[in-house]
């Protein structure tokens, strides 16, 4: 194959990604953005914010504010103030309104002597997805860190999360991205609708 024939099957296939209108042509790029993003962009933020994990979707509601910050400080209070949190410390706190369902958080991995109560943490469970809580308590024992962790929307930590070790923390927020894991979670429904027909 010559240099001819080479420039010839490369410009066809710009023009098809880049150009056509066709259905094959959504598809394709489709599928090119699917590829870049999970095996270049993906890995290269990782290796940038030092986590396997440098972009997560919220799947659930377990941080999420009903109402504005007061109200919702006023229905938690008495939790909080048990652990020696005060509003006038919750106002100081990374994403002090929590967040919803759907938003992104971009993660960076972080020492456990630089996580903080009032951080917002994601580490692995017991459950498939990894979990998305802020720090309420930091503890040392025996020259180990350990986090316990709760979700704002939540009446109390689960028994699973209150003593995380730095060996289980994937990362920690850094940026709240509103409403674009919708994408993935639509995009993950649609798998699960398919593969269960």
């Amino acid at each position: 194959m010559d240099i001819k024939e080479i420039t010839k099957i490369w410009k066809k296939t710009w023009y098809f990604i880049w150009e056509s209108n066709s259905i094959w042509s959504w598809i394709a790029n489709i599928i090119l953005a699917f590829v870049l993003i999970k095996f270049i962009v993906y890995p290269c933020l990782g290796l940038i914010l030092a986590t396997s994990h440098p972009i997560v979707a919220v799947v659930s509601g377990s941080m999420e504010h009903d109402a504005g910050f007061d109200n919702w400080w006023e229905s938690n209070k008495e939790f909080y103030n048990d652990y020696n949190i005060g509003k006038g410390d919750f106002l100081n706190y990374k994403l002090k309104n929590g967040f919803n369902k759907g938003d992104i958080i971009i993660l960076k991995g972080s020492k456990p002597e630089n996580i903080n109560t009032g951080d917002i943490i994601v580490f692995r469970s017991f459950k498939q997805e990894p979990i998305i809580h802020r720090v309420i308590k930091k503890y040392k024992e025996d020259d180990n860190y350990y986090f316990q962790t709760k979700g704002d929307h939540n009446n109390d930590s689960m028994n699973f999360e209150k003593k995380i070790s730095k060996d289980f923390i994937i990362g920690k927020a850094v940026l709240k991205i509103p409403l674009l894991g919708w994408v993935k979670i639509g995009f993950v429904e649609l798998i699960k609708l398919f593969a269960g027909a």
